[in-house]
Formats: C-alpha cells, sequence, structure tokens
C-alpha cells in the first residue's frame, strides 16, 4: 500500500488566503505522487507500505520524507521521482541513496 500525505503546518497571519491555495495544491501534489508511485512499483515485491510525506518549506518550496522502513531500491524510486517534480528531500532524513 502506497500513501502520500500532505502535512499542513499551522500558519497564522496576513497571509491565510494564499495559504489555503497553497495547501489545495499540497493536496494536488501528494494525490498525483501517490498515482505515480503507485504506477513506479506495481507489481514490486518489496513494496508491501509505502508512507510518503510532503510539506512545504517556510518558502514554499515543497519537501518529502519518507516515514516508514523501505528497501533502498524503494528510497531510490521515491528519491528519483521527487528529484523530477523538483521536490527537496525534508532537512534531516535519512536516505541510503547514492546520490548522482
Amino acid at each position: 500500500m502506497i500513501t502520500v500525505l500532505a502535512i499542513k503546518e499551522p500558519r497564522t497571519g496576513k497571509d491565510l488566503p494564499l495559504q489555503k491555495v497553497m495547501d489545495n495544491r499540497l493536496n494536488v501534489f501528494a494525490s498525483e505522487m501517490q498515482v505515480k508511485l503507485e504506477q513506479l512499483l506495481e507489481g514490486e515485491q518489496d513494496c508491501d507500505d509505502l508512507v510518503v510525506w510532503l510539506s512545504y518549506t517556510p518558502n514554499y518550496a515543497v519537501r518529502w520524507k519518507i516515514v516508514n522502513d523501505v528497501t533502498a531500491s524503494i528510497e531510490k524510486v521515491v528519491y528519483d521521482l521527487s528529484a523530477k517534480l523538483g521536490y527537496i528531500i525534508w532537512k534531516g532524513s535519512i536516505i541510503n541513496v547514492k546520490r548522482n
């Protein structure tokens, strides 16, 4: 099972309308990433369960993080897709993929 969750952090201030729009976009990004990962990992024996969080940095860059234990081959698929989509790895995440 593959799950991509949009993690929305509470924000305050005058930019609430912008934050609402950005949160809606984050939901779309999470849904699209989940569909793409399901396609890429279809039939993959090593992928019993995969949970990915998507969120924004303070500057509204999309960041990602795998929050459960998966094999290095699954990490690489998520890493490559995230790089292709322009998403950055969540600061402090530990990943076992060698970067090219």
